[in-house]
């Protein structure tokens, strides 16, 4: 879940890689240099196990989720000189107001882009499942929308739904969320040497988002179940950015 606000300063500072500033307006979704990277570093992310129950051994987990994801999505930003900055990570039991505004309906965690922070709920119901791939694909998925703001791509979202119609908000609202799923997916194929995801296991998953990724949400602002398994599936086949482009893709497969 990812929440904009195209008002909000820059405050990226440069890195000492000679960079080059991403480019603008539909082009940042459409065309993004990240496509052109290839696949994503199969990054060594010793994650460590989540007991049921256990909120250290979730915040523990995450952050090394993080903390993997960090270091691959740098590399990729560098390949085509791209400034990176990494994101704040904040943990909380309680649904906290950001600088986007309050706590969306239905999320476990969000992106705010005004503050670059990814905010992740440790509660109850979070807790009660071990199941280590489902909560480093939703921490992948909050940081995908990271790498969405750096890339230009969250901006070129903002203006566009600035005064747009209902159902065109939404539109837009679901090539960014899918993106995300895609991103997501990609980067956890590339550590499943560290963290197996078993294709028994992949299976369950994307069945279970078929039938029930939906339902979280009031509006169809992430897309429907089938929507969200086939661009899940793209990035996980493909692991590279490449398979991600929601941006240009035929209506049908980000409804």
């Amino acid at each position: 879940m990812g929440v904009a606000n195209a008002a909000a300063p820059s405050t990226a500072k440069a890195s000492v890689v000679k960079e080059q500033a991403p480019p603008l307006g539909r082009a940042a979704a459409t065309t993004s240099p990240l496509y052109r990277t290839g696949t994503l570093p199969a990054v060594r992310c010793t994650t460590g196990q989540i007991r049921a129950g256990s909120a250290a051994s979730y915040r523990a987990f995450m952050t090394r989720v993080n903390h993997c994801l960090n270091l691959a999505w740098k590399t990729q930003f560098n390949k085509v000189k791209l400034p990176f900055s990494q994101p704040v990570l904040r943990f909380t039991t309680s649904k906290v107001t950001s600088p986007c505004g309050r706590w969306p309906g239905g999320a476990g965690g969000y992106y705010c882009s005004s503050n670059r922070t990814i905010y992740i709920g440790v509660f109850r119901d979070v807790l009660k499942s071990p199941y280590a791939p489902n909560h480093a694909q939703f921490m992948a998925h909050e940081y995908a929308h990271h790498v969405q703001h750096l890339a230009g791509i969250m901006n070129y979202y903002s203006q566009s739904i600035w005064r747009a119609k209902p159902s065109t908000k939404l539109a837009y609202s679901r090539r960014l969320e899918l993106q995300a799923d895609c991103l997501g997916s990609a980067f956890l194929r590339q550590i499943s040497g560290d963290l197996p995801v078993e294709q028994e296991q992949w299976d369950a998953m994307i069945d279970w988002v078929v039938e029930n990724g939906h339902k979280t949400w009031a509006t169809n602002d992430h897309g429907r179940g089938p929507s969200q398994a086939y661009w899940m599936k793209r990035g996980f086949n493909a692991g590279s950015p490449s398979a991600c482009n929601t941006w240009t893709a035929p209506s049908r497969t980000v409804a």
